[in-house]
């Protein structure tokens, strides 16, 4: 995509899997930017990619994955070129991670307070004085009742919607550029993820942040977010601000996700369903476009590579050989 003005330009990334059973290739030469201020929804079936590319960006990813091709350009440095010293600066400070499932992603033997101490210490030059207060400002943002109470408490004894808003106060605890929420709201009752959502946008106003919001659920970023990336095995196959997305879907995934989205309908089986299922990626054949095989718009034209990416409308992409 190249915008020169990004925070975050992703370019022709691409990133394999080394497994017991054949090479995964997770990601095939994703492309896409983010704004600053932009919260972006990263959306697809679970198996698309999305939780890969929050894992590239941030640098996280698991020893067996090799990048293959790309950059990752944030703040105009290419994050794939720096060394790990310069990369965790960066990560962690600049940019933060909230993580799909709090109870995991803490430390289930160390006080929650100590947790936050630990990220600010980490990446500030605060003392431990200041970092705690640090931690209890934090605590106070994501409004927990008794601050102080809860930086005394360890992991298990918080519900999961505590445990989440505890990552939030971490995630945003050095006022980071870019948030990347990998399904922020997972396992949490409805009333909870609107408390969540909200303060995540709440205070990625204050702080001025950037945030990319990757879910599975279309409704929630129909409602959260200003632009949409559609994902499946690994491919974009979709990118457009978020009405004209929902108003004029124009690849197939797209649209079938929009179908089979719960909607205002009397009956569970006027759902559609997206065809088939998602390929197998360690396959040796996959076709250019990884959706042609539950395509019904598919062409011999299809199984011809590269599939090209189509500027359908302002800000509008789509990765289709028949997208006009």
């Amino acid at each position: 995509m190249g915008n020169a003005q990004a925070l975050l330009a992703i370019d022709n990334l691409s990133v394999e899997f080394r497994t017991r059973t054949g090479l995964v290739r997770a990601l095939d030469r994703v492309s896409f930017d983010v704004s600053a201020g932009e919260i972006i929804g990263v959306v697809g079936e679970s198996g698309s990619g999305k939780s890969v590319t929050a894992y590239t960006i941030a640098g996280i990813l698991d020893p067996s994955a090799h990048i293959t091709s790309g950059r990752i350009d944030f703040q105009s440095r290419d994050l794939l070129k720096l060394g790990g010293r310069a990369r965790r600066q960066i990560c962690g400070r600049q940019l933060s991670v909230i993580f799909q499932h709090p109870r995991i992603a803490l430390n289930q033997i160390r006080p929650v307070g100590l947790q936050i101490e630990d990220v600010v210490r980490a990446h500030t030059s605060l003392t431990r004085a200041e970092a705690q207060r640090r931690a209890f400002d934090m605590l106070e943002a994501v409004k927990i009742a008794d601050p102080q109470h809860c930086m005394q408490l360890y992991p298990f004894q918080l519900s999961g919607g505590m445990c989440q808003r505890i990552m939030i106060a971490m995630a945003l605890s050095c006022n980071p550029r870019l948030l990347l929420a990998d399904e922020p709201t997972t396992g949490l009752d409805v009333t909870t993820q609107a408390v969540i959502m909200d303060l995540i946008q709440e205070l990625g106003k204050k702080l001025g942040m950037t945030a990319i919001l990757i879910t599975h659920d279309l409704a929630l970023a129909a409602e959260r977010c200003d632009r949409i990336v559609v994902m499946h095995a690994g491919q974009v196959m979709e990118i457009a601000p978020t009405a004209e997305l929902f108003r004029n879907p124009m690849h197939p995934y797209t649209r079938r996700l929009g179908a089979a989205t719960p909607g205002p309908v009397s009956d569970i089986s006027e759902l559609d369903i997206v065809p088939g299922s998602v390929p197998d990626l360690r396959r040796q054949n996959l076709p250019p476009c990884r959706y042609a095989e539950r395509c019904e718009r598919r062409i011999k034209e299809c199984d011809i590579g590269p599939v090209p990416r189509v500027a359908v409308g302002r800000d509008h992409f789509v990765a289709c050989k028949r997208a006009l």
